[in-house]
């Protein structure tokens, strides 16, 4: 049976109306759930650790900005915007001392819940509004007049509220514009973390790096590798997106319909399908968040190595300069940028 759907009929803004909604963070996620229940005629205001640059910014967006503890203090709902890592500090510190029955804390991502790096008191709401996108494409589009398809999860309901709640706030950032559906904070996580780490992320970068480096080594230029393997990748994806795996293929050649179906499955084969499935174990376990706690309590060594050898891939300089050749092409430079937000 298919799940229920929710969308602009079922949630109800009034249910936030008389309530003072606080955002911890101005990150990605932050930022657009902040501006976006601002616009819906939300009384929003920010927390931020004294010395953010953040608070700036947060100012200047026209909001209200006050130290962590003291937002969560004046807040009826809390919104946890903060790196899965730095939650548990922020919530022994700032948060936990603040918390008084009735409040609703609000999550968009299940790891600090699910791993229990955090736990809060049994007399509060604890929900997660999960947009299935990134923040600047959340922001976009409720700008837009559309919206991001959205997740929401009930973990604790003393207040007998929170499903109420939960659909109010993705009404809020647009959510059920597009629609949401329930999870819970078990299956959002694992699955996530799945996704971004032998797909979307990890799997994407090492597949489209292996490929760039079997035509460079096999004597092609790295322009023509970055062209076949990175540069229409996007083109693909896109078409994947919008039409499925079918429709992608009704796009294309013969030619690459036949490698696609005959080829495809003999490098992702039965051992990545297993590597795989040890992948989702490690996440199942607590392994994986065990691991990655450790990496940043031990100051993000192997993490920071890892990304700036990365960094330095032959796929990188080629790729930056010929994007510099495509006047329709963002212009960015990794190298020391900081978010938007």
């Amino acid at each position: 049976m298919p799940a229920k759907v929710f969308t602009d009929k079922d949630a109800d803004l009034n249910v936030l109306k008389n309530k003072t909604l606080a955002v911890l963070g101005f990150g990605s996620q932050g930022h657009a759930h902040a501006l976006n229940l601002k616009d819906s005629g939300l009384n929003v205001i920010i927390g931020l650790y004294e010395g953010s640059k953040s608070i700036a910014v947060a100012k200047q967006k026209g909001f209200e900005v006050y130290p962590t503890a003291e937002a969560v203090r004046r807040a009826d709902v809390i919104m946890v915007a903060l790196p899965d890592t730095k939650q548990a500090a922020a919530y022994e510190k700032d948060i936990a001392p603040n918390l008084t029955k009735g409040k609703t804390l609000v999550f968009s991502h299940g790891f600090a819940i699910h791993f229990k790096t955090v736990v809060p008191p049994k007399n509060v709401n604890v929900i997660m509004v999960a947009p299935k996108g990134p923040g600047h494409i959340v922001r976009r589009q409720y700008t837009e007049g559309k919206g991001v398809p959205s997740l929401i999860a009930v973990y604790q309901n003393p207040g007998k509220d929170a499903k109420k709640i939960a659909l109010a706030w993705a009404k809020g950032i647009g959510g059920t514009r597009a629609g949401v559906l329930e999870t819970d904070f078990k299956e959002e996580t694992e699955t996530d973390l799945f996704g971004e780490q032998t797909v979307l992320c990890g799997g994407c970068t090492a597949l489209v790096k292996t490929g760039f480096e079997v035509l460079v080594e096999a004597g092609y230029s790295p322009e023509m590798a970055y062209f076949e393997c990175l540069h229409e990748l996007k083109l693909i994806v896109d078409l994947m997106n919008e039409k499925g795996i079918a429709g992608m293929r009704f796009s294309i050649s013969e030619t690459a319909k036949w490698g696609d179906v005959s080829v495809g499955p003999k490098i992702i084969d039965a051992g990545v399908k297993k590597r795989m499935q040890a992948a989702l174990k490690n996440i199942q376990s607590g392994k994986f968040a065990k691991e990655w706690v450790a990496e940043y309590k031990g100051g993000y060594k192997k993490y920071n190595a890892l990304l700036k050898a990365d960094e330095k891939h032959l796929i990188e300089k080629t790729g930056e300069r010929l994007r510099g050749m495509m006047p329709w092409m963002p212009k960015r430079n990794i190298k020391g940028a900081q978010a938007a937000y």
